[in-house]
């Protein structure tokens, strides 16, 4: 009972909040609507109550509220810290655009896992039709899940969802680094690639998996394949256990 008590009294963490501006110290800053809702409505916090900020540039900034209503919340920035979250190893994941909610939780997990940029890749298997204003909103939406997935894991540097675009041109970037895709049947395991330089780019299929024209343009452009384990995986299973392997690799990821 006396530790079921202790527990009950432990401080709750210090939430973390995206602030899209600067953050200057000592001046009062009005949050966003979105934070306003969440620091009142979900977290029911009042004057004096701290806060963690970042606005993408590797800091953390430490904050009070300083005045609070329903609709409106201030804050002062008092301290100022470079975050040391990221990870030595450059990933850019492209992706093939997948069903539901699929891809967004392969953009919240990468996310996690120390990914730092994001393509969403039209296939030929790819089962989602996304253009004009419906695609910008997609971009919009997706970009939001990896700022929510920043305020979760503790990382002040926002990955990059990029505008999506056919794996053709996706392709034909220019890229100094390792280029890998998975591919079951490859001859070669993940584990015996060796780093040059802490960049990766990682193209992973949608739900069938890339097409056979497409797995061979890839190996025009330089992407190796490799394989994880005699099992299939699921695209959004291959992409968090190849990030992980990576990070494990080549990374931060249990050092």
């Amino acid at each position: 009972m006396l530790a079921l008590f202790s527990d009950c009294l432990a401080p709750m963490r210090i939430p973390r909040i995206y602030h899209a501006t600067e953050l200057p110290l000592g001046t009062p800053l009005p949050l966003s609507d979105d934070a306003v809702q969440h620091v009142v409505k979900v977290l029911r916090l009042g004057n004096d109550a701290q806060l963690r900020l970042f606005n993408g540039d590797g800091h953390d900034y430490h904050a009070k509220i300083v005045s609070l209503s329903k609709r409106q919340a201030e804050v002062v920035v008092t301290e100022v810290q470079q975050n040391p979250s990221e990870s030595p190893l450059k990933i850019h994941l492209g992706q093939g655009i997948s069903r539901g909610e699929r891809m967004d939780f392969v953009l919240q997990k990468s996310v996690e896992l120390g990914v730092t940029d994001i393509t969403p890749l039209f296939t030929e298997r790819c089962g989602v039709k996304l253009q004009g204003e419906r695609l910008l909103k997609k971009q919009q939406q997706w970009q939001r899940i990896v700022i929510s997935a920043c305020e979760q894991c503790g990382r002040s540097v926002i990955p990059t969802v990029h505008t999506p675009q056919p794996l053709s041109q996706w392709l034909q970037d220019d890229f100094d680094g390792l280029r890998l895709t998975l591919d079951p049947e490859a001859d070669k395991p993940l584990r015996q690639q060796q780093l040059t330089n802490a960049a990766v780019q990682l193209l992973i299929g949608p739900e069938g998996g890339l097409s056979d024209a497409e797995i061979e343009q890839a190996a025009t452009a330089q992407f190796q394949a490799v394989q994880l384990g005699p099992r299939v995986l699921r695209t959004e299973t291959a992409a968090l256990a190849a990030i992980t392997c990576l990070q494990y690799q080549f990374g931060d990821l249990a050092n």
